[in-house]
């Protein structure tokens, strides 16, 4: 069969990480325009036999120093010699972070990169996903079978064996990212379907919460902002990525209410907020840190509501968890139930203080109101129902102060993802002490407890905002053999 690709420049060595970049999205621009205009060629002429094809752009980096680096970094650099490469999707949306990313790896190891074309098809319908006007025919409803001329996603190598430390090279080579670039492009799709907005309205701090009462007040804070010109808000985005710069601008209702609703309070740099409304259970959570994972956000947290298991907290009072009990189930074949979830210095510090802040209360004070320990996740909303010996038992043992359905899910897959996490949920309902979440205990519970406690996961957010990087980026997140991009 004949093959046409596109004539691409030879692979180039570069020292500095613009130029890299600037040479992966002229080649990703290359190979994604040729793919379009041969699918548009080939919806209006006869099947020739010919199969079309484009490739990803590479990041390859050799070294063979054991240079020493920074015993302080978690990122930006390899861990013994050798030849690693990424593929690379999306160059426009990931550009910052690859500058930043190849300038460490650069600097740090004193080693150019070398940019080219790797020998990864890129799917056909990765390379029309930004050009709406462009539609793909559902297998036989086209006057042509598209896999038999184009490439089509491929799940046998869009996985995620990078981050769960199952990759094997067959080549000596490497992986220099967590990702490859169709599995960022199979992420960056879901997260248009499911969400509802496009993956570039994504900020860097991330908060995932299970009640919509806290999109009202999110919406009401984000507002505010807009009208203060000093905020540095610049615009917010609801779904449908219907986006306001002004505070006082109507947002009309969208066609679709998507699975997973999520807002944006965007800053020009990345490093606003964003919201996700992901329901209720970890299959949910899981779903929506899946695919959030590959924008490489710099924090997520969940601010959520559970149930109080200690007759001495009150409706209201809230949980900063420090340590996880998984029986969510949902990511035991991709992070063994044995790997412990350990708390995150920065991220605790930052949701403690941020506590302090909006209720005024310090020190032992604080402790009134606020309880530290072990999160239990479970599978089963209805738990109370079945016979509790069983998990009384097991939530006694591990000194569980409270229950839900998400955190642990979203903490394992933070870890799993080396993306900085944390949890701080609200008490709504006590179950195993008579106080079940009723209608009309519900509604008063919400109306004061709700705006409080979006208000401490935005503090935290911002405080997490002035906190460098390679700071909040824990060690504790990567392995003793890691790709060097973030």
């Amino acid at each position: 069969m004949k093959l046409n690709t596109p004539d691409t420049p030879k692979a180039e060595s570069f020292t500095d990480a613009t130029a890299a970049v600037d040479r992966l999205t002229a080649l990703y621009d290359q190979a994604t325009s040729f793919l379009r205009d041969s699918f548009e060629n080939v919806t209006t002429a006869s099947d020739d036999g010919t199969r079309i094809r484009a490739y990803y752009p590479e990041v390859r980096f050799t070294t063979s120093s054991h240079a020493h680096v920074d015993s302080r970094l978690s990122f930006g650099h390899v861990s013994s010699p050798g030849t690693f490469s990424a593929t690379i999707t999306r160059p426009d949306l990931f550009r910052n972070y690859l500058i930043q990313q190849i300038g460490l790896l650069i600097e740090n190891h004193d080693q150019p990169v070398v940019i080219g074309t790797s020998d990864t098809p890129i799917p056909i319908h990765f390379a029309v996903t930004t050009e709406t006007a462009v539609n793909l025919p559902q297998e036989g409803a086209g006057s042509f079978v598209l896999r038999d001329i184009f490439d089509v996603p491929d799940l046998s190598t869009t996985n995620d064996d990078i981050v769960n430390g199952t990759f094997m090279a067959t080549d000596g080579v490497r992986p220099l990212a967590p990702f490859t670039a169709q599995r960022v492009d199979y992420s960056l799709a879901r997260l248009a379907h499911y969400t509802a907005t496009d993956p570039e309205h994504f900020q860097f701090h991330v908060m995932f919460t299970n009640y919509q009462f806290y999109v009202t007040e999110f919406e009401a804070f984000a507002r505010a902002q807009l009208r203060d010109p000093d905020s540095g808000y610049t615009s917010f985005v609801s779904t449908g990525n219907v986006e306001i710069t002004d505070g006082d601008t109507p947002i009309p209702d969208t066609i679709k209410t998507p699975q997973m609703p999520t807002y944006h309070l965007k800053r020009a740099d990345g490093s606003g907020i964003t919201l996700v409304n992901i329901g209720v259970g970890p299959s949910n959570a899981k779903t929506a840190t899946d695919h959030i994972a590959v924008l490489r956000p710099h924090a997520w947290l969940m601010v959520g509501h559970c149930a109080g298991l200690r007759n001495t907290q009150a409706l209201g009072d809230f949980v900063l968890a420090h340590a996880y009990l998984r029986e969510d189930h949902v990511l035991d074949d991709d992070l063994p139930i044995w790997v412990p979830i350990p708390a995150l210095a920065e991220i605790q510090i930052a949701l403690e203080k941020a506590v302090a802040e909006v209720t005024q209360l310090e020190g032992y004070e604080l402790k009134r109101i606020m309880r530290t320990g072990t999160v239990a996740t479970i599978d089963n909303r209805n738990w109370e129902l079945r016979d509790q010996s069983g998990p009384v038992q097991r939530l006694s043992q591990s000194r569980s102060i409270a229950l839900d359905m998400e955190s642990a899910t979203i903490a394992a897959n933070g870890y799993r993802f080396r993306v900085p996490y944390g949890t701080l949920l609200c008490v709504s309902d006590k179950p195993l002490h008579g106080e079940l979440k009723l209608p009309g205990m519900a509604s008063d519970f919400y109306k004061t407890q709700v705006s409080r406690h979006l208000m401490i996961g935005i503090r935290a957010m911002e405080r997490l905002r002035s906190t460098p990087l390679e700071r909040i980026h824990s060690r504790k997140l990567r392995s003793f053999d890691e790709t060097a991009f973030l």
